[in-house]
C-alpha cells in the first residue's frame, strides 16, 4: 500500500496494511515484521527549507525485544544522497544488564559511526499509544525528542553532544524519510513484532498533539 502522493514502502519479511482503527475511530497503519525483518513508510521527495522539519505520529509498539542482548530496533530514519549519514530520531535498544527497552536517538554510516544513545530515564513502553514527536533541526544538527507533548531532553544530540566518536555529528541534506520498524539482529525474542501508526504529519513547524 502506499499512503499518498510520494510515499511508498520498504519492507523485508514484513508488510504493511491499512485496517480499522483498534481505538474505534477510522482507520489506522499496521506495521508487521517477522524476526529481523523490515517494513517502512518512506518519503522519498523530502526537500525541507533549511534542511529542518518536524515530525508528528501516534504510535503503538506491541512488544520490545527481549533476546538478544543489545538488539537494536528504529521507528523512524532520516538520510540524504549526498553523504552516507543515517539519522535516527526514534530508536532503542534491549539493555540485559536492565532487563529494558530504552529508547534513544542514534545514527549509522557517518563520520560519528553507528551508535544509540539510549538513557534509563526514557524506558520503552509497549502496547500503550503515545503521541511522539521529533524535530531535526540542521543550525546544530540537533535531534529533539517529544513524547505526548512534553520534550524529552535527556534524549537530545546535536553536533557536539551525540553517542558516536569525537567527530561532529553533521546532518546530510535530508531527502528521505522512513516511519515504521527494523530491528537488526537475528532470531530476536518475540520472533515477530507489530507496530501501530496514525496521525502521521510533518511541517517546518511544530504541529502539535496528536488526534484522540
Amino acid at each position: 500500500m502506499t499512503a499518498g502522493r510520494g510515499w511508498t514502502t520498504d519492507t523485508a519479511d514484513g508488510s504493511l496494511t491499512v485496517e480499522p482503527s483498534t481505538t474505534g475511530h477510522g482507520r489506522e497503519l499496521r506495521l508487521h515484521t517477522e524476526g529481523n525483518g523490515r517494513a517502512f513508510l518512506v518519503l522519498s521527495d523530502l526537500a525541507p527549507p533549511g534542511n529542518s522539519f518536524w515530525a508528528r505520529l501516534r504510535l503503538r509498539v506491541n512488544d520490545f525485544p527481549t533476546a538478544p542482548d543489545w538488539a537494536h530496533w528504529t521507528i523512524a530514519e532520516a538520510s540524504g544522497s549526498d553523504v552516507p549519514t543515517l539519522v535516527r530520531p526514534l530508536g532503542g535498544q534491549y539493555v540485559p544488564t536492565s532487563q529494558t527497552n530504552f529508547r534513544g536517538v542514534g545514527s549509522d554510516l557517518g563520520a560519528t559511526g553507528d551508535w544509540t544513545a539510549w538513557k534509563t530515564s526514557a524506558p520503552a513502553t509497549a502496547a500503550t499509544w503515545q503521541c511522539v514527536e521529533f524535530h531535526l533541526d540542521a543550525s546544530d544538527n540537533r535531534v529533539t525528542v517529544y513524547l505526548d507533548g512534553v520534550e524529552e531532553s535527556e534524549l537530545t544530540v546535536s553536533t557536539k553532544e551525540h553517542g558516536g566518536t569525537t567527530d561532529d555529528f553533521v546532518f546530510p541534506t535530508f531527502d528521505t524519510l522512513k516511519l515504521g520498524w527494523q530491528l537488526y539482529q537475528s532470531d530476536p525474542t518475540p520472533s515477530a513484532y507489530d507496530v501501530r501508526m496514525d496521525d502521521v504529519a510533518l511541517s517546518t513547524e511544530r504541529v502539535g498533539g496528536c488526534a484522540s
